[in-house]
């Protein structure tokens, strides 16, 4: 009887497994950052920077500013990252697991994308 019990709850734990939905991290490179320019705002002792970075098919800028204490971006260049697109922000996450949002400014085709008229 409980190798039963013990087989249907084996059965239960497996099928949640199934059920969550995919996350939609995709993979995102970066390929330039630059110091951010702001010419309405006071200057600041917080750095930010535009950073582009290649998702998909998709070129994408966004402002980053770091948090406290965490060194700048300046190195990061061609490196690789997990992301999660949103509508007007992008979602990554730190070495230690914690999800930041960063403001998307703009968007374009990779060059030599493939666009939906082509496909």
């Amino acid at each position: 009887m409980w190798k039963l019990v013990a087989v249907i709850a084996l059965c239960f734990a497996s099928l949640s497994g199934f059920c969550q939905s995919p996350s939609k991290y995709q993979v995102a490179t970066i390929l330039e950052i630059k110091a951010h320019q702001n010419p309405e705002a006071p200057a600041s002792d917080v750095p930010s920077y535009d950073v582009t970075a290649k998702v998909g098919d998709t070129i994408y800028v966004v402002l980053y500013t770091p948090q406290p204490g965490e060194i700048g971006a300046k190195y990061v260049a061609g490196r690789d990252l997990l992301v999660q697109v949103g509508k007007d922000t992008i979602t990554y996450n730190d070495i230690l697991g914690r999800s930041y949002e960063v403001p998307i400014k703009s968007q374009k085709p990779a060059p030599g994308a493939k666009t939906e008229a082509s496909r």
